[in-house]
Formats: structure tokens, C-alpha cells, sequence
């Protein structure tokens, strides 16, 4: 079947309709950490507004409130709970080992 043909057929399924991640009574603000932390990775990145599913404008609101919640230590900078266990494990058993002369 041409790829010209396929266009005029609908989809079976209907469309999904997702709720907003912001919904209209919330405030953006630095001291509403549970709806900032929906848009901070495991790492503590800030997620991109394709995955956040945000306006333009929410997304810079969402930056700045994060931005100021890490500067008054609301936030962690970086969340590397994970790294720090893998070096402490390292420096727990690189004790043990001996060198061979």
C-alpha cells in the first residue's frame, strides 16, 4: 500500500488525553518542593520541557523555582546517593588487598 494511501485511513484507537503536569490552581514557587521535584531527574538534572510536557513559559517558571531552591539548599545540586555508595565500597575493600613485592 502506498504511504499516499495511508494517510486517509483513521486510527482505530481514539486519541489519549493526558492531564497537564501543572494543573491551573498550582503555584510555581520555590517553596512548593513536591511539584518541583516531579521536574527533577534521579541524577537531579532538570528534565527538558518535551518530557516535562510544559509550556514555554512554565518551564522557565520551573527552571527559575528550581534554580532558587538549590541556592537556599531546599534542593540537593546533585543527587549521587548511588556514585557515593559504589566509592565507598571501593574504599572499604581496597584496604584488604596487598601488594605483591
Amino acid at each position: 500500500m502506498d504511504k499516499s494511501k495511508r494517510l486517509f485511513f483513521k486510527s482505530k484507537r481514539p486519541p489519549r488525553r493526558r492531564l497537564p503536569p501543572i494543573q491551573s490552581g498550582d503555584r510555581i514557587d520555590y517553596r512548593n518542593i513536591s511539584l518541583i521535584t516531579r521536574f527533577i531527574s534521579e541524577q537531579g538534572k532538570i528534565l527538558s520541557r518535551r518530557v516535562n510536557r510544559l509550556t514555554l513559559k512554565q518551564q522557565r517558571l520551573i527552571t527559575i523555582a528550581i534554580k532558587q531552591a538549590r541556592i537556599l539548599s531546599l534542593l540537593p545540586f546533585l543527587n549521587n546517593e548511588k556514585h557515593f555508595e559504589k566509592n565507598e565500597l571501593v574504599a572499604r575493600t581496597s584496604g584488604l588487598r596487598t601488594r605483591k613485592k
